[in-house]
Parts: C-alpha cells; sequence; structure tokens
C-alpha cells in the first residue's frame, strides 16, 4: 500500500476501530485515535456512562465492564467491541496527542463534529513538513451495525485512493465516484503538516 491511513472517532473505540480493524486486516498501514477528552461508553442509563483516560487499555474496560454487569455489556456489544480491540492494538489512542506516530496521508472521520477538530487541529500544529494531509468524513453513526457498513465504505474508498496515480490530482472525481455509487455525501479538506 502506498499510503498511511488514520482512522478518527470520538472515543477510538466504535467506528475508528472497525475501519482500523478491517483495514489492517486488508494489509493497509492504519491507526486509530479518538478526538474526546475522555473515552465514554455506554452504561446501565444515558446518564451513567462509564468513562475511561485515553491510554487505559481496552482489556482493563473489558474487566472492569465484566465485573460490573457482564449480561448488560455483552448484550449491548460494548464487551465483543472491546475483545476485537485489544486484539487490534493495547488502548485507545488520542488524537490531538499523536504527534509522536508521525505523519498521515489519509485521515477519515466518521462524524463532522471530529471532522472539525481533526482539520482545525492539523491547522494549530507546525507545519514543518509542509506535507498535504486528505482528511475525508464519512458520517456513520455510532452503533455497531453502522460502524461495520462505514468500515466497508471506508475500505472500499482507500482502494479507490490506493488505485490513483496521484489523489491530489484525482481526489474529486474519486470523491464524486463514491458519493454516486453508495448514494453518502463526503466532506473533505486538504491540510498539511
Amino acid at each position: 500500500m502506498k499510503f498511511r491511513y488514520a482512522m478518527v472517532c470520538s472515543s477510538n473505540q466504535n467506528r475508528s476501530m472497525e475501519a482500523h480493524s478491517l483495514l489492517k486486516k486488508q494489509g493497509f498501514d492504519v491507526s486509530s485515535y479518538g478526538t474526546g477528552t475522555h473515552v465514554k461508553l455506554p452504561g446501565p442509563s444515558i446518564r451513567e456512562p462509564n468513562v475511561y483516560e485515553f491510554g487505559t487499555p481496552y482489556k482493563q474496560m473489558f474487566d472492569d465492564l465484566f465485573r460490573k454487569d457482564p449480561a448488560l455489556y455483552k448484550r449491548n456489544g460494548i464487551l465483543p467491541m472491546l475483545k476485537r480491540n485489544s486484539s487490534v492494538k493495547l488502548a485507545p489512542q488520542r488524537w490531538q496527542d499523536n504527534a509522536a506516530d508521525g505523519s498521515f496521508d489519509i485521515v477519515f472521520t466518521f462524524e463532522e463534529k471530529v471532522f472539525d477538530m481533526v482539520v482545525e487541529d492539523l491547522h494549530n500544529r507546525d507545519h514543518v513538513l509542509m506535507k498535504s494531509v486528505l482528511v475525508i468524513n464519512l458520517e456513520v453513526k455510532d452503533n455497531h451495525e453502522e460502524a461495520a457498513v462505514g468500515a466497508r465504505l471506508a475500505l472500499d474508498l482507500c482502494q479507490d485512493i490506493e488505485a490513483a496515480e496521484s489523489w491530489e490530482e484525482s481526489i474529486d472525481d474519486i470523491i464524486i465516484a463514491f458519493e454516486n455509487k453508495h448514494r453518502r455525501k463526503l466532506l473533505y479538506s486538504i491540510s498539511f503538516y
């Protein structure tokens, strides 16, 4: 594969990790991140989320929720999700703290708010390399079924980008073809490192 990819959602749990897992299995150079201040997972009620710090290992979250209510967290898909996540990487990482990971060629976000945060963060960084980075938002609802669909769509778009001679010259055509094929609107921006 020609490019380095980053998958980004709010908590680096569901949407970004589903895409990270799928792209990794397909041989892509991929990482994933969240943009939130904390990692939030559903709790027993909407007012009682489970909140963790970025960097808390997925296995630790799994063990914590298994102790609290294994039936609930298995039924709502959180335990299987955490198990998948721990097979991909150790812990959720925060986008704003990723400078040591190097630069990416393509960044996918799965929510417009996250897209805005990534573009703003890139804009505020020192532009030492003056290397272009394509940021694409593929809007995906934050549930397990939609995350799986979003990951397949991200893979499809990554394959289209990889097949292009130069994404910088053909990105408009790639985006239009994707939107027509999948009937989904994309936001995209070109930023710099």
